[in-house]
């Protein structure tokens, strides 16, 4: 079994012994999947050291490393191979630094667990299933294999919510998993039809291989999704041209970005906090990697001919999402439609199509990952205390919190893009590549650069306004002397886990390079595909 197995199924393997538990024995779940994740954190980082920067390929398995490749599926009548579909696993410089953020976000979670006491066995289980599959969609390289991993993600996530979510987490958890699915069973759709437009070059045979669907020369002449003059229409409209239109909205779903991201408030808000972490911290990070590995990746002439509109669609999400952050008395849910805002200057970048954007929405995505965890986690620190999220029951908080108000200014001042900090970094590079975009004839304006810009001042204003009302001035609490009471400081379990998030937030904000090294390969091979169609 290779590295990437072991990085996969060891969460499983963990979820395993803690349904073997006994009942007399339901605290000890929590240490299982702490070790777990702990073991995932340092294997990950292992990957992270022995990666080789320098190899370079052009979408063929050597720019891929940790290979592992398997023969899972096969079905032959005769000489005939009729299907063919391989456990094929490999990380390049666009997936491994979403890996190392996985494992770290997932302790993050774990350590925010710590004090859950309702179906322990079920819950930490269920969050070890999770962490399988969000690792197994970021390792595949086969589309099916890819497409399980992708669908067993919705499972312990629905019950999670639907679970131990809020009072209103039935309506969440469903909405949740609707959104989610419809995407994903038009996704299925276009994976067949990728499958019967490729052939492995060696075999002869249809293959669900992501690194064999981009190279236009396994596409047959009379493929589905065939390239240039030999393509079919559905409706007028080319068909690899629907096929892109359909994966981009599945995994858009995930990113969020408007209009579809009226599932993502409703879910932070009923989600337990540490499900919130993982919503954010992960989940949407899946949404962006799709849509690299993917939508660009397997069609980049389509990708050419739309990125104005996919630019259009982020600098919406980035505005719409700060403005309805500015208008929100949830705390949570004001967190929750900044991740539709930061989210968007991923989408933009993307969009861009220049090495500066790309590699500046990767970066976003890493950053946001943790600090987006790191924000949720804060809310639940003061959630668990008072059972209030509302921004106006508070105010003076510093004089009962000194520590708590520290952190969260340092959260807030991240997470905002003051310079010094990771966020800024993401989207400084956003902004430059696609400033940049119209001189290299990506086609993107430049006003779509300064909307962006937009963005960014948008959130200093909901950052420091929220952190004026409730920290600063007169003392006042909604809950009199018993919130005073209960309103006690961060414990050093609290500060354990979201002190290295902050920490590594200041560290990528001066050293940039730690992403941007693995990260460099696969993002000028995203760029050289796309490049020959503009």
């Amino acid at each position: 079994m290779g590295l990437l197995s072991i990085l996969i199924f060891l969460p499983l393997l963990a979820a395993l012994v803690i349904l073997l538990l006994p009942s007399s024995a339901n605290g000890k779940a929590k240490y299982l999947a702490l070790a777990a994740a702990l073991a995932q954190l340092v294997l990950s980082g292992y990957l992270y050291v022995q990666f080789d920067p320098s190899l370079a390929g052009v979408n063929d398995v050597k720019s891929f490393q940790f290979v592992e490749q398997l023969s899972w599926i096969r079905l032959q009548i005769g000489s005939e191979r009729l299907l063919e579909i391989d456990y094929f696993l490999g990380l390049d410089g666009i997936s491994l630094p979403l890996i190392v953020l996985s494992a770290f976000v997932m302790l993050m979670a774990i350590g925010a667990s710590w004090n859950m006491q309702k179906s322990v066995k079920g819950y930490f289980a269920l969050l070890m299933l999770l962490n399988t599959a969000v690792m197994g969609i970021f390792c595949a390289l086969d589309f099916f294999l890819f497409y399980i991993f992708y669908e067993v993600m919705l499972l312990p996530l629905y019950f999670l919510i639907g679970i131990w979510g809020g009072v209103r987490r039935e309506y969440a958890a469903v909405k949740f998993f609707i959104y989610t699915l419809l995407g994903s069973v038009f996704m299925l759709l276009v994976i067949v039809g990728l499958y019967f437009s490729v052939t492995n070059p060696e075999t002869g045979a249809h293959t669900f291989n992501m690194l064999h669907m981009m190279n236009p020369a396994n596409f047959s002449e009379d493929a589905f999704f065939g390239w240039g003059q030999n393509f079919h229409e559905i409706f007028g409209i080319p068909a690899r041209m629907l096929g892109f239109i359909i994966l981009f909205i599945a995994f858009a779903i995930k990113v969020p970005i408007v209009p579809l991201h009226t599932w993502l408030p409703d879910a932070h808000v009923e989600a337990p906090t540490p499900v919130s972490i993982i919503l954010a911290g992960i989940l949407l990070k899946v949404g962006g990697y799709g849509i690299l590995r993917v939508c660009i990746g397997i069609f980049p002439d389509i990708a050419a001919q739309t990125n104005w509109w996919l630019a259009l669609i982020g600098v919406v999400s980035i505005l719409y999402g700060a403005f309805n952050a500015l208008a929100q008395k949830d705390l949570k849910r004001l967190i929750a439609y900044s991740s539709v805002s930061h989210m968007g200057f991923v989408l933009l970048g993307i969009a861009s199509l220049t090495a500066e954007g790309i590699s500046g929405a990767m970066f976003q995505m890493i950053s946001h990952g943790f600090l987006s965890a790191s924000l949720f986690f804060l809310v639940g620190v003061i959630y668990d205390r008072v059972h209030d999220r509302n921004i106006y029951s508070f105010r003076g908080l510093a004089s009962h919190m000194p520590k708590y108000t520290v952190y969260v200014a340092i959260a807030f001042f991240a997470s905002l893009g003051l310079p010094g900090f990771s966020a800024f970094i993401g989207e400084a590079f956003v902004i430059i590549g696609t400033f940049n975009s119209e001189s290299v004839g990506t086609g993107i304006p430049r006003w779509m650069a300064a909307g962006g810009s937009i963005g960014i001042l948008l959130s200093a204003a909901y950052f420091l306004w929220t952190l004026q009302r409730m920290f600063f001035g007169q003392t006042r609490l909604k809950g009199g002397e018993s919130w005073a009471t209960e309103l006690t400081d961060v414990t050093p379990r609290e500060q354990l886990v979201f002190i290295p998030a902050l920490a590594l937030a200041i560290v990528l904000g001066i050293m940039p390079s730690l992403v941007f090294t693995p990260l460099n390969e696969g993002v000028l091979r995203l760029v050289s595909m796309v490049s020959s169609f503009l």
